[in-house]
């Protein structure tokens, strides 16, 4: 059975036993009628993701594999900050007339800056690093760029990746301040096993651990009925992952350069409102 949803279940368990509400605290997410959002969460949740065991995509409901990788070439590949560069309507809520999100996300990785090699953005810097000093302590990204927030339409959620080689093998660490279990856990943990699988992959290296940190683990309250049911189900073999072992250049991958063989799921007739 897939270890993606034994992770989630636990998750979800834990914070649904052990929680703490903010239903007595003013908070900024509502739903669309008005309502203010609340949720129950646990703080500093650690998950572990070994994508040598399995690739960790949930089967007790669906995870929209395709849109997960558009979007994270979207930010990573394509350094966009419009949403007319991204197939999916995932955005439109904190885009403006112009199609932009402000500066953020895709918008702070292409930023160029100087270094002795020569001048990078920081995806850039990343792939050269893994191909030039594989031994650094050094390899990582951050978009919470405090003098661009005021100019941010939605503070980053996934904020920092870390990278490390060990041998032959590259790991990394997703730090996220705030993550919606339900709508996006699984979501920020597909795109993010995928862009580690990509840069392991041209930088001559084996994906190894995936480690996500989440300051804010929380779920809404009209999700929870959602939660309760899909927590109950029995959880699939995890699906296989085919990546095409020719590309060498992370720019040259595409959405249609991964497939998943025998991916199985439990359907969701119920349609997830989303916070806003």
């Amino acid at each position: 059975m897939s270890k993606a949803d034994l992770i989630f279940i636990e998750n979800c368990r834990e914070i649904l036993s052990n929680g703490t509400w903010d239903t007595e605290l003013d908070v900024r997410p509502h739903w669309q009628d008005g309502t203010p959002a609340h949720t129950v969460k646990k703080f500093g949740i650690v998950n572990r993701y070994d994508l040598r065991e399995e690739f960790p995509i949930l089967t007790i409901r669906r995870t929209a594999f395709r849109s997960c990788i558009d979007e994270i070439l979207w930010i990573w590949q394509k350094k966009s900050n419009n949403i007319r560069d991204l197939n999916s309507h995932i955005w439109d809520s904190w885009a403006d007339e112009s199609g932009s999100i402000g500066k953020a996300y895709g918008y702070q990785l292409g930023k160029k800056h100087q270094y002795p090699e020569g001048e990078f953005d920081q995806v850039d810097r990343v792939l050269y690093e893994l191909k030039h000093f594989p031994a650094s302590r050094r390899i990582l990204t951050n978009i919470f760029n405090f003098e661009d927030l005021h100019e941010m339409h939605l503070y980053p959620c996934a904020y920092s990746m870390t990278f490390n080689v060990s041998g032959d093998t590259l790991n990394g660490i997703l730090n996220q301040r705030s993550q919606d279990m339900l709508t996006a856990n699984n979501w920020n943990v597909v795109q993010y096993a995928i862009l580690l699988i990509m840069f392991a992959q041209v930088s001559g290296l084996k994906a190894g651990e995936l480690v996500h940190v989440i300051a804010d683990a929380h779920l809404y309250d009209r999700h929870i009925p959602i939660v309760e049911e899909i927590i109950k189900r029995a959880p699939m073999p995890a699906p296989t992952l085919h990546v095409d072992p020719e590309i060498r250049n992370f720019y040259d991958f595409t959405v249609d350069s991964f497939s998943l063989e025998n991916y199985e799921f439990h359907p969701l007739e119920t349609k997830i409102p989303v916070a806003i």
